[in-house]
Parts: C-alpha cells; sequence; structure tokens
C-alpha cells in the first residue's frame, strides 16, 4: 500500500516516523530486510528522504544499514528498552532538580495545562490526545530546567518516546491513573523536596520501562 507523506513537515521525517512506529510496534520483525527502492516506492518519494530517514533510524539503533546490501531491522530488545529508560531517567532527573528552582508560577502553566488534557484525554477515552498530553508535559520539565543542551539530549530521543508511549498507552484502558501520576509529578516539583520529587520520577518512568518489557515478552509469547 502506498504511504502519503504531508508536504510541510520534513519528508525524511514523516517516513522515519512511520518505520519508528512500526519497528516498535514490532511489524517489522527483527532481521528484516528493506530497500531503499522499495521505500522509495511505497512513499512515492525520492531516494534522499528515505536515506535522510535510515540515517536517523540508525542513529537511534533501530536499524543498521548494510550498503549495497541493503538495511535490516535491528528493533529493540529488552536491553535496548532498559538503556533507553536508564538515559531518559538521568536526562530527566537533571531536567527535574534544576526546573524546581522556578518560582515563578507562569512558566508552570504549560505543564498545569498538559495535565488538564491528560484529565479530559483520560475522561474521553482517548489515548492519541493523552500521549500528546504527556509528551508535552515532560517536555516541561526540560523547558523550566533552562539547559539547552539537555533540551536538546531530550528533542533527539523524544521521537524514539513517542514511538514506545503510543504502544505502552495502549496498554491502560483506564488513562485516569496515569493522568493522576502526572499530577502528583507536578504537584511534587512544587511544593516537596527534591528527594520526594526523584523518587516520585523513578517511579514514573520504571513503570513505563516495565510496560514496554511486557509488551516485548508477549510477542516473544
Amino acid at each position: 500500500m502506498t504511504q502519503t507523506v504531508q508536504r510541510g513537515e520534513s519528508l525524511g521525517a514523516q517516513v522515519a516516523r512511520v518505520l519508528r512506529q512500526r519497528i516498535v510496534r514490532g511489524e517489522l520483525a527483527l532481521g528484516a530486510r528493506i530497500t531503499e527502492e522499495a521505500l522509495a516506492e511505497e512513499f512515492s518519494v525520492s531516494r534522499g528522504p528515505i536515506r535522510d530517514a535510515l540515517t536517523q533510524l540508525s542513529f537511534e539503533k533501530l536499524v543498521e544499514v548494510q550498503r549495497p546490501r541493503g538495511v535490516y531491522i535491528t528493533g529493540l530488545t529488552g536491553d535496548d528498552v532498559d538503556q533507553l529508560y536508564s538515559l531518559r531517567g538521568a536526562l530527566e532527573q537533571l531536567a527535574l532538580s534544576r526546573a524546581m528552582r522556578v518560582d515563578d508560577d507562569a512558566r508552570w502553566q504549560a505543564m498545569a495545562a498538559a495535565v488538564a488534557r491528560m484529565g479530559e484525554a483520560a475522561d474521553a477515552g482517548d489515548h492519541a490526545a493523552f500521549v500528546a498530553a504527556d509528551l508535552e508535559f515532560h517536555s516541561q520539565i526540560y523547558a523550566l530546567a533552562d539547559h539547552p543542551r539537555l533540551q536538546g539530549a531530550w528533542n533527539q530521543y523524544l521521537p524514539t518516546f513517542t514511538a514506545l508511549l503510543e504502544v505502552t498507552i495502549n496498554h491502560d484502558d483506564d488513562l485516569h491513573e496515569s493522568s493522576g501520576d502526572h499530577r502528583t509529578l507536578m504537584d511534587v516539583m512544587r511544593t516537596g523536596t527534591p528527594e520526594e520529587a526523584a523518587e516520585v520520577l523513578t517511579a514514573h518512568l520504571d513503570g513505563a520501562r516495565d510496560r514496554m518489557l511486557s509488551e516485548l515478552a508477549e510477542r516473544r509469547g
């Protein structure tokens, strides 16, 4: 089936997003071979955007480019998931500790708005809207940290964590618990100690990691 791409966003980024979703969902199996030619035909784009997409996915360790033989899916193993979430934990703990120094209430409004949207999405059972608000919440931790290089590191891995969240969020029929977890994290960042906030964040990210590991275990069946 031919995939359609939008002309606003970078074509390579769009192709990478679709392929990333397929890999994280397990639709492209470990070791599967794909080619630039087949992808260019499927997405109706030239080889350039395809190469851009594959370069990005190679950086994310989701594919291995072996020219001229082709491109092979390396996928996600349990060790990959552990590495991704341990990296995110290290980044986000630093961001959190810096964000907690911000006293200006106005700067916290974007995070509060994301929490409100999560609540609305939970009430509606809207997983896609919940994912968007969830990612905005965590991005706000980095924005509040006032550390451009740290925020840049998060943005580099944000596409991967978006794909992971899109998978793990489907393990939750009721999104209210996750919505409440984010409200708790925001509240403890505003009124708790750094140690309390770090503990809440660790539990939150450990839960996300465990859900993804469960997903991989189910696939191996």
